[in-house]
């Protein structure tokens, strides 16, 4: 590569000839009388104050460039339009700021400095920029090293810009390695990336990573209604809202959305209506009706409405879409109730209220699970909306089910009743234990509540033998030893706490450490050693009896106290000043059984 003669003009083009690279060079300020510029353009930020919800990544850097401590390789990733390119030209222009009174890295670019306008227009000598999309290859990135040897002809860095460096082939990454790793003092890159996951960490670790993050709904709203009063422009504040909902935090693409509104609408004013048509969207209380008609089970309606929507214009899988939201905010309100925000659905918040009131967190799951199985179908399907409408219907048939916690409590019951048709149809062995300390009413045998993980049931294979009573967890456990399920016996001692429990049937509270599969453990194991089935489920929240491990360790202690306080040692203690009790031993009765 032939270096280039420092006389050169600074707003030149470099011949690509001359540096090997092919390089882009859009244009930011359109010439008068040459046509219009897209709001994406005529708006990009040209200091990095005017950037969205980037302060974090801004703040670093500000306080980088005051203490001296800029880094010589910098990695931007983000979604698509949050100023990716944006933010490495004002990099690129901050390093080799320039003015009257400042000649030193800055990253206040106000007054412009000499070199920005050049930058920002993408034409400085200085600065390359090179997208990876299209130039992936080892040669591509050795005209890069073989320029960056040579001195910026008139800035302070040469810097290099690549744009979704994750392109880069593998060969063309470790080329990059060494110079990444020690480049010379006059040479800065840039890197731009929407798939972080695939830089390899070798050069991740060599550069200064920015998370770019989506621009908030909110902070959108409000830019987008600073660019209307600029172009003197009217568009509703809930068309707006629309707008930054569909454009899922990126600006470019709701600064696009925005351009075709305001083209739709021409002179006159833009209302939600007209960008909910524009977009190919239902109406969002519309779509909560369609919600609620199909959670209701209401098959015939649920379809109606549909195919009415669909008629307005609406797109069946921006429908799905909009319905699994509806459901995501449902369950965030059954679990959070007044903690959850549904400031968004104004008048509709009484609409979702009422319907919590008829859903269980496990309906909600399963109610969840069926659509996002359904978009994934919708969008394969050759028919969009046939998919959605055999979908919803699929999920009328499912809501009228039993949900997950009734179905454990129906399954309880049966078992319960099979087991107690076992006892009578006549004489089984018998396993005694002491009390059952998470004991009550029958209907506390039910899982009545919602518990946060399946009950574990396992079906006994066909065998002749009669099952096997235990009255209560103290047999459950002495059972266990007594098959030598020694490791089970033990966690079953330390980490049950009880909230309810029958033949069959338990429900626990895990204590802190307990293994995760010990319900699948203990269901497994009694069902093949009792031949019937046992359903063990876990119920985090409850309020469970201590463990067996604690009962013994409270007996224990109660026994010490009180022979602590019998006459015959208190006269030892007397007698012997210091005297303390070391150990407890049963006396042998006169058979030989301890007392």
């Amino acid at each position: 590569m032939t270096p280039i003669d420092s006389s050169s003009d600074t707003d030149a083009k470099p011949d690509p000839a001359q540096t090997g690279l092919a390089i882009d060079m859009p244009a930011d300020e359109t010439p008068d009388g040459q046509g219009y510029q897209v709001l994406a353009r005529k708006y990009r930020p040209q200091r990095f104050e005017d950037l969205i919800g980037q302060d974090p990544m801004v703040r670093t850097l500000s306080n980088a460039f005051d203490a001296g401590r800029v880094a010589h390789a910098f990695m931007l990733t983000g979604v698509r339009g949050v100023g990716k390119t944006t933010t490495a030209r004002l990099l690129a222009r901050a390093l080799n700021y320039k003015s009257e009174t400042v000649d030193k890295p800055c990253i206040t670019l106000d007054p412009p400095g000499e070199h920005c306008a050049a930058i920002a227009a993408s034409r400085h000598v200085d600065v390359l920029e090179m997208d990876a999309a299209s130039h992936t290859g080892v040669n591509d990135i050795r005209d890069i090293l073989e320029g960056v040897r040579y001195a910026p002809v008139s800035a302070r860095y040469k810097v290099y810009i690549i744009d979704e460096v994750h392109m880069l082939s593998k060969g063309a990454f470790n080329a990059l390695l060494k110079t990444l790793e020690e480049p010379p003092p006059h040479a800065k890159f840039i890197f731009a990336t929407t798939e972080i996951r695939k830089v390899p960490v070798t050069v991740l670790s060599r550069c200064q990573r920015f998370d770019l993050a989506r621009i908030g709904r909110d902070a959108l709203i409000a830019h987008l209604q600073g660019v209307c009063e600029k172009e003197g422009a009217s568009i509703a504040a809930d068309g707006l809202a629309l707008i930054a909902r569909a454009a899922e935090g990126s600006v470019r693409d709701a600064l696009s959305i925005l351009d075709q509104a305001l083209v739709q609408s021409g002179a006159g004013d833009q209302s939600a209506e007209d960008i909910r048509a524009m977009l190919g969207l239902a109406d969002r209380s519309r779509v909560l009706e369609l919600f609620a008609l199909t959670i209701k089970g209401e098959a015939a309606k649920t379809i109606d409405e549909l195919r009415a929507q669909y008629e307005a214009g609406a797109d069946p899988l921006i429908i799905l879409r909009d319905i699994l939201d509806h459901c995501h905010q449902l369950t965030r309100y059954k679990a959070l109730a007044d903690e959850a925000v549904l400031a968004d659905y104004g008048e509709d918040a009484d609409v979702m209220k009422a319907l919590v009131k008829e859903q269980s967190l496990g309906q909600l799951s399963r109610v969840w699970q069926l659509l996002l199985k359904a978009l994934d179908e919708a969008r394969r399907a050759p028919d969009a909306l046939a998919a959605v409408e055999m979908a919803l219907v699929r999920l009328c048939v499912a809501i009228t089910l039993p949900g997950p916690e009734e179905a454990a409590a129906l399954l309880a019951a049966k078992e319960g009743a099979a087991s107690t048709d076992a006892q009578h149809s006549g004489p089984a062995p018998e396993v005694k234990g002491g009390q059952n300390p998470g004991g009550g009413p029958a209907g506390l045998h039910a899982i009545a509540t919602n518990p946060q993980y399946e009950p574990q049931t396992y079906a006994p294979h066909k065998d002749p033998r009669p099952a096997v009573v235990l009255d209560n967890l103290h047999a459950v456990a002495d059972f266990l030893v007594h098959k030598r399920e020694l490791t089970l016996a033990a966690d079953v001692r330390r980490f049950v706490h009880l909230v309810s429990y029958r033949q069959g049937s338990i429900v626990f509270m895990p204590g802190s450490g307990a293994p995760h599969d010990l319900a699948t453990r203990l269901s497994k194991t009694l069902s093949e050693l009792t031949n019937m089935a046992w359903l063990v489920s876990v119920e985090a929240g409850a309020q469970g009896a201590p463990s067996l491990a604690s009962q013994q360790s409270d007996q224990r202690a109660q026994s010490r106290n009180a022979l602590d306080q019998h006459p015959g040692v208190l006269a030892v203690k007397k007698a012997f000043a210091g005297a303390k009790i070391v150990k407890v031993r049963k006396k042998p009765s006169q058979n030989g059984d301890p007392t």
